[in-house]
């Protein structure tokens, strides 16, 4: 089944401990629709500016991801992020951001993407993760994400999407601040009470939680002998859940878990190189063996 996804597709400036990289590839559509391809056909909805490349384009076309929504404005240009990390991998310091596109962009989903079952709101503003789903035909399964950015200026907006849409996916940081609750059983009981019925809470590098009306399920995170550069690495995470659960045509809570296994590994890869780098040599026999290595690794 083919999987749509909407969200950002930009520059990023990085800088960890292992170096430093100036106007590669990122955004939140970016990393999903790479990790969810591994999987399944998935399709791309976003803006870029006059300054977009043709080889960035050129490098998504050709790992079949759709582009028919990709919009390119010519009068601003792409969205631009530029941020750092210390010694802890886990937090990410924004140095400025450049919304460029993102201001002025109103999301169209072309006519025959419109019937897609599986659809994605990754991070992006909730006014136009609601002008997308009011495109779309009674999609079966609807997960979304945000970032302290919505919550602090939107809220209002994101517990609109949080009604209208099946589930979120937010990392540990962003479930405190929407719930203001320490404890993430808590949080996940908040999320439910705002409308999701399915929450997964990103951890970094201690897993994930997922809960489903009451129902958990804890996951480490894959052991990575070296992070390079966590950036994506949430977005790679929910592009493996979704690309798994669209592949499989599944939604219980069974194939819930299975997918955070899926999400878990192409979150791993992620991490070992800048940008897309690791990720561009993904195929799905590398997925299929890092996958059964991580079920060795569970196993008791």
């Amino acid at each position: 089944m083919a999987l749509l996804v909407l969200g950002s597709v930009a520059f990023d400036d990085v800088r960890t401990p292992s170096g430093y990289r100036e106007r590669v590839l990122g955004g939140s559509a970016t990393y999903f629709a790479w990790a969810a391809s591994t999987l399944v056909q998935t399709d791309l909805i976003a803006a870029v500016g006059r300054d977009f490349p043709a080889e960035f384009t050129e490098m998504l076309r050709g790992r079949k991801i759709g582009l028919d929504g990709l919009v390119k404005m010519a009068d601003i240009d792409t969205f631009h992020w530029s941020g750092r990390y210390g010694e802890d991998l886990n937090v990410a310091q924004t140095n400025w951001v450049k919304i460029n596109v993102l201001g002025k962009w109103k999301p169209v989903v072309p006519p025959k993407w419109r019937n897609h079952p599986f659809v994605f709101l990754a991070n992006d503003a909730p006014q136009n993760q609601l002008a997308a789903l009011d495109q779309m035909v009674k999609p079966r399964l609807v997960l979304c994400d945000t970032r302290d950015l919505w919550i602090d200026q939107d809220r209002a907006g994101l517990e609109v999407v949080m009604k209208r849409t099946d589930g979120i996916v937010l990392n540990d940081g962003e479930a405190r601040q929407l719930t203001k609750e320490r404890n993430l059983i808590r949080a996940a009981s908040k999320l439910h009470d705002l409308g999701s019925r399915i929450a997964i809470i990103k951890k970094g590098e201690h897993g994930a939680f997922l809960s489903v009306e009451g129902k958990g399920f804890a996951l480490p995170a894959y052991p990575v002998a070296e992070v390079v550069d966590p950036t994506g690495a949430g977005d790679s995470f929910a592009g493996g859940l979704m690309g798994y659960l669209a592949r499989r045509g599944e939604t219980d809570f069974r194939a819930l878990k299975r997918a955070m296994l899926a999400g878990t590994i192409t979150a791993s890869f992620c991490v070992e190189d800048f940008s897309l780098d690791r990720l561009r040599s993904l195929d799905v026999a590398a997925f299929d063996r890092r996958m059964g290595e991580f079920e060795q690794f569970l196993s008791l």
